[in-house]
């Protein structure tokens, strides 16, 4: 997870944009011959993806965008913890 990629992802990408994204990401990474390097660089992808997702919904909910950033990052960190 990159909190910057999270913001750039957030601030130059639309929601509809960023869903077909991870869905493309989640097909190839059911690709029988992906290798694990591979499939750990799409997984990356997609958390940061998830992160811009998520980062758009708290602001549309009244975040700033450092709140909703913040916010996200340390949902990821405590199911890391769990």
């Amino acid at each position: 997870m990159k909190i910057p990629a999270i913001r750039h992802l957030y601030k130059t990408c639309s929601t509809e944009q960023i869903e077909k994204t991870i869905e493309v990401l989640e097909n190839f990474s059911e690709f029988r011959s992906i290798k694990e390097e591979e499939l750990d660089v799409v997984g990356e992808l997609i958390t940061n993806l998830c992160g811009a997702l998520e980062v758009h919904g708290m602001v549309a909910q009244g975040m700033t965008e450092i709140e909703a950033a913040n916010a996200f990052s340390k949902k990821v960190l405590g199911s890391i913890d769990v």
